[in-house]
């Protein structure tokens, strides 16, 4: 089977590792007059749609539930689940990661796209984070090859969780293998700190992912409750032991990507509803 036209001068491949590539909308053409204003300042600012491309020479990946946009070639799916057990004990997993419960499994040969976004996609070589893996901090997770296994890993006490805002669990990635993750800040912003028993202290949510055998926990900037009003600073996030951190140099801005993913569906809209009132002005004169 021949694809035609999926890369052309507007649409390029930006990078690729392993089975998946990323294809990177230089500018949408698909507009309307109420949007292309938007659009034009958003490919400007580097807010771009991306997608996912995954060929397949009789391999396998899994990717979140609903991710898929087409596929062709002979690939079959299958879900991850091996019984009712099996089925609640991902719910569960799936409700305290905030990731879907079943993730499906793309398997033979041929071409797989998956749904378009504003987020910016990171191919993550999961055999470089060490034996342990790499754990990824809530909703990031897209897709993997085969041999990435996926894990829950929780917080080794339960300041992080309390404290920090944060979750007890977060999905473990380890194995050999690239797996997708999607960040709010591009990779040449990401800051990665390699540590080697030694600590990092952030301010805020910063971290993007971090080594799993790092222990995570949430502190206070000084020892005593005084110390730290005085210091006019609050908590802090604590990495220690000997791994890497990547971090992101700004707090996260999943509303502003939020906000971002809503624009051509309010412009849909808007152009949805006055093709609507021509439609009723002219049905109405014709009717008379």
């Amino acid at each position: 089977m021949e694809i035609r036209n999926l890369t052309n001068d507007e649409r390029k491949i930006v990078k690729q590792k392993g089975i998946f590539s990323v294809l990177e909308y230089e500018r949408d053409l698909s507009v309307s007059p109420y949007n292309a204003t938007a659009q034009y300042f958003m490919s400007k600012m580097n807010v771009r749609r991306r997608q996912v491309v995954a060929k397949l020479e009789n391999d396998s990946l899994t990717m979140q539930a609903g991710a898929l946009q087409w596929m062709t070639g002979k690939i079959d799916v299958k879900t991850d689940v091996k019984g009712v057990g099996d089925f609640l004990g991902k719910v569960v997993k799936g409700a305290v990661t905030k990731e879907s419960a079943v993730k499906p499994v793309y398997a033979g040969t041929g071409t797989v796209v998956l749904e378009p976004t504003y987020k910016y996609l990171l191919l993550c070589d999961v055999g470089e984070w060490g034996a342990n893996g790499v754990t990824i901090e809530d909703g990031m997770f897209l897709a993997c090859e085969k041999n990435v296994n996926i894990g829950v890993t929780a917080r080794k006490n339960i300041s992080s969780a309390l404290l920090g805002n944060e979750g007890l669990f977060n999905v473990n990635l380890k194995g050999n293998g690239i797996a997708v993750l999607e960040s709010n800040v591009p990779e040449e912003e990401l800051i990665e700190v390699q540590l080697n028993n030694e600590e990092l202290k952030i301010d805020g949510r910063q971290a993007v992912c971090w080594s799993t055998s790092l222990e995570f926990t949430v502190e206070r900037t000084t020892k005593t409750l005084i110390g730290s009003a005085a210091s006019n600073e609050g908590l802090l996030n604590v990495f220690r032991g000997t791994g890497k951190v990547l971090m992101s140099p700004v707090a996260p801005t999943s509303s502003l990507v939020a906000a971002t993913n809503s624009v051509s569906a309010k412009a849909g809209d808007i152009k949805s509803n006055a093709f609507n009132a021509v439609g009723g002005i002219l049905g109405g004169m014709i009717g008379d």
